[in-house]
């Protein structure tokens, strides 16, 4: 242990803290799931945006990693980081020009995607101009309505219009499932649907005689049913896997079953500023810090609602507390209780650790990450990711 490292006492809150052994754990945990299953794992970074931790995953087994929108693959690529998928389809000049500053960095690989042959002509150009042709996969939707073409037919057609663009060289397809009963059985079948219309399609594909080896499933929530079918060999055409959320974990994704409780490695530190009202104790950290996602798609879940309001996350070590009321800057952590022995009961000053329940919206409003283990604070992390911290083109 380095005994001149920040102690836990000495962060200034509200702040964001992830535990490393838990990280670390999920870390492993994702890349041991891929190896076992005979698939490249490349993480979806969107939960933390931060390059270092995107580092640790590599180092850990990762291919590569995945970004959401072009904008989050600069910061990677300033990183060093070298095989960069950019899975949200984009249009427009300033997209472009974002594209080919990151098609400017030597040693960099970067693969696109498309679901309109409107979004694949502009890149075309931007390829035709350099004089390369960039890797492009087809997004095929298969049941998450966001993005993508239809599985099949459809994604064939597509196929073949990218296949005839210059300065695109077609690679395959990407599948992200969503939805789904949170239930393990639900996960089963929301896992073996989107692997199954993904395999079809792919097959269709070659039958057709298009090119395309990359077959992609993934997500969180799935990705130990994902990786059983895997492993078990019945779908040998997918290639490769992109979860996200998993790394860190959040109450979003407990309550969809992507993490236990105990794997969640973020949480919100803050302090109680007031303990003057009996029922509850007001803290430091508000909506501005939280996020304001009340997971309201999950409330019929039972233990969702506490005397008609729903929770903003879940307070570690103390099941007999409810945050339940968020403001802007400040919310109040309610007593389960109602007269909790005096043993119980918070005092100004007391600090909390407050699993959210977006991880991704808290960390996104923050400028770094405290690493600690064992009660001190071992590195920080810069959230370099953050929209307003992206780099002009």
């Amino acid at each position: 242990m380095n005994e001149k490292r920040m102690p836990l006492s000495a962060i200034e809150t509200p702040a964001v803290i992830v535990n490393m052994d838990v990280l670390e754990s999920n870390i492993a945990e994702m890349s041991r799931l891929a190896r076992e299953a005979g698939v490249r794992l490349r993480p979806h970074t969107k939960i933390h945006e931060c390059p270092d931790i995107a580092k640790l995953q590599i180092a850990g087994g990762a291919c590569g990693i995945e970004v959401g929108a072009i904008e989050r693959a600069l910061c990677m690529a300033e990183a060093g980081i070298d095989d960069i998928l950019i899975a949200h389809p984009f249009y427009g000049d300033h997209k472009l020009a974002i594209l080919r500053r990151l098609l400017d960095k030597p040693g960099l690989k970067i693969t696109v995607m498309a679901d309109m042959i409107e979004q694949a002509e502009e890149i075309s150009r931007v390829g035709q101009a350099l004089g390369r042709a960039i890797p492009m996969l087809l997004k095929v939707n298969t049941g998450g309505d966001r993005f993508g073409v239809r599985p099949g037919e459809p994604a064939v057609r597509m196929a073949k219009r990218l296949c005839r663009l210059p300065g695109i060289a077609f690679q395959g397809i990407y599948v992200h499932e969503s939805g789904g009963n949170p239930t393990p059985e639900g996960m089963d079948r929301l896992a073996l649907e989107a692997a199954t219309m993904a395999v079809q399609t792919a097959r269709l594909l070659s039958k057709e005689g298009v090119p395309g080896a990359h077959v992609s499933v993934g997500a969180s929530p799935t990705l130990r049913a994902t990786c059983a079918l895997l492993k078990g060999k019945r779908f040998p055409e997918i290639t490769e896997i992109h979860p996200g959320h998993c790394t860190i974990g959040d109450m979003w994704h407990v309550r969809a079953l992507a993490n236990a409780r105990e794997a969640c490695a973020a949480a919100v530190l803050c302090t109680v500023m007031s303990a003057a009202d009996p029922r509850h104790v007001v803290i430091d950290a508000g909506y501005k810090t939280f996020g304001a996602d009340s997971l309201i798609q999950y409330q019929d879940m039972p233990g969702f609602f506490w005397q008609g309001k729903p929770s903003f996350g879940s307070v570690q070590g103390r099941e007999d507390l409810w945050p339940g009321r968020i403001s802007a800057e400040t919310a109040c952590v309610q007593y389960m209780e109602p007269d909790p022995a005096p043993a119980k009961r918070l005092r100004i000053g007391d600090r909390l650790e407050i699993v959210p329940n977006n991880a991704t919206l808290t960390i996104s409003m923050q400028e770094k990450i405290y690493g600690v283990r064992r009660g001190g604070v071992e590195r920080i992390f810069t959230v370099a990711g953050r929209k307003d911290r992206t780099p002009a083109v």
